[in-house]
């Protein structure tokens, strides 16, 4: 006798590095005792270990080499992860998701994929104030974004994505702790 499966809720917080899309996701996984998923955690260090072994920059999450090799596997595999707990456990995903916030069908695509729809954040704070944090945190990974500052923010997606979501200023304090 097969008994039919209710998946849980999947919640994916999105935004530019250093909006706070990880302590506001990890806040949303706390309240709704959700699985908590991070591409700053779930796959830094086999990503560090294979740009090394590639003979690029450990730290680089912007370069072509490291969009070409690990940007849709990092995701791949945080959508497994998703999948794999559905069943038993709500789901917080956060990461940029930088080239889907400009993808209209996105939504319905994760949909399919996760089997569940999907509700969506846009983590989102001044420029400056990303800067200051990234800097305050001090993590290697910003570094070369830090380093080259102005190329960096000059190409980073700072429009809302296309797709309805709940839109978080974490500039306002009140809403990112």
């Amino acid at each position: 006798m097969s008994q039919s499966v209710f998946l849980k809720e999947c919640h994916i917080v999105t935004g530019p590095a250093g909006s706070g899309k990880s302590i506001y996701a990890r806040n949303l996984a706390d309240r709704l005792g959700a699985v908590l998923i991070d591409s700053d955690t779930a796959t830094e260090r086999l990503v560090r270990a294979g740009l090394s072994l590639a003979g690029l920059d450990p730290d680089d999450r912007d370069s072509p080499g490291y969009k070409l090799a690990f940007r849709d596997a990092v995701y791949e595999a945080m959508f497994d992860l998703a999948v794999t707990n559905l069943p038993r456990l709500s789901v917080v995903l956060a990461g940029p998701f930088t080239r889907e916030g400009g993808e209209a069908d996105w939504p319905q695509r994760l949909e399919r994929r996760l089997g569940t729809r999907p509700m969506l954040y846009f983590v989102w704070c001044a420029v400056e104030t990303r800067r200051a944090r990234m800097t305050a945190r001090g993590e290697m990974r910003d570094r070369p974004k830090l380093l080259a500052w102005n190329d960096y923010a000059a190409a980073c997606r700072e429009e809302r994505p296309v797709w309805p979501h709940q839109f978080i200023d974490t500039g306002d304090a009140s809403n990112s702790r």
